[in-house]
């Protein structure tokens, strides 16, 4: 993998994200529960509530990567299908829902083909978030809900000091104990990708969804941003 000493625009972005993910992608899956304790389960358990799929709806996970939420979906009874860009990432996946290759800035599907939308941790790693809103808007069919998890900051300042050190020191060191030390430094470093919440919400009701709203979990290290589509 290429170094990420910069954070990377444009074409550059979308190659080096890609073969970080390539590279992580064996080990991806411990290190998560590792860092996080285990509470990324939770997160998607509570993003899938927030979502409230019905039985038998179609759900799109986009940046589906190893499967955490195509798994978490099939075993409530909703049909699921994933994208990812990174092919080393979805050799990796273990779940039964198809799994395509595929960009989430264009997705496969035609307008108003899904029920709902579920995203882990990847609006960060898009070259255009907003694009992303809009093309996530265009596969909702009108009432359809999406649930999008990212990482954020915490309002306290104590919590937000001692995010910091975590994030920014401890896991770039259990990333290198346990998988690539180059990438789990990019990680945190990528959040300047990151617009503010109060930006993402406003770019999602533009993109053509209501009821928008922000969640913060992980005391406030994580946000869920929800919706409907309009």
């Amino acid at each position: 993998m290429a170094r990420l000493d910069r954070l990377p625009v444009g074409r550059a972005k979308v190659e080096a994200v890609r073969s970080m993910f390539d590279s992580i992608a064996p080990r991806y899956d411990l290190v998560n529960r590792v860092m996080t304790f285990g509470m990324d389960v939770g997160w998607r358990r509570a993003s899938i509530r927030s979502l409230a799929p019905r039985r038998g709806d179609l759900v799109l996970d986009v940046a589906c990567g190893t499967g955490d939420f195509c798994r978490a979906l099939e075993k409530r009874g909703h049909r699921v299908v994933g994208v990812d860009f990174s092919m080393g990432m979805l050799r990796a996946a273990r779940t039964a829902a198809p799994l395509l290759q595929g960009d989430a800035l264009r997705l496969p599907f035609r307008d108003g083909t899904v029920d709902g939308v579920t995203c882990g941790f990847a609006l960060r790693n898009v070259t255009d978030v907003g694009e992303l809103f809009d093309e996530i808007a265009r596969v909702v069919r009108p009432g359809g809900r999406i649930a999008l998890l990212e990482v954020s900051e915490p309002k306290s300042r104590v919590l937000r000091a001692g995010h910091h050190l975590y994030f920014n020191k401890i896991v770039p060191f259990i990333g290198g104990l346990l998988s690539d030390r180059d990438a789990y430094g990019y990680l945190p470093r990528s959040t300047a990708y990151l617009p503010p919440t109060d930006a993402l919400l406003e770019r999602l009701r533009s993109a053509g969804f209501v009821r928008v709203a922000a969640r913060h979990m992980g005391l406030g290290a994580v946000q869920l941003l929800t919706g409907a589509r309009s």
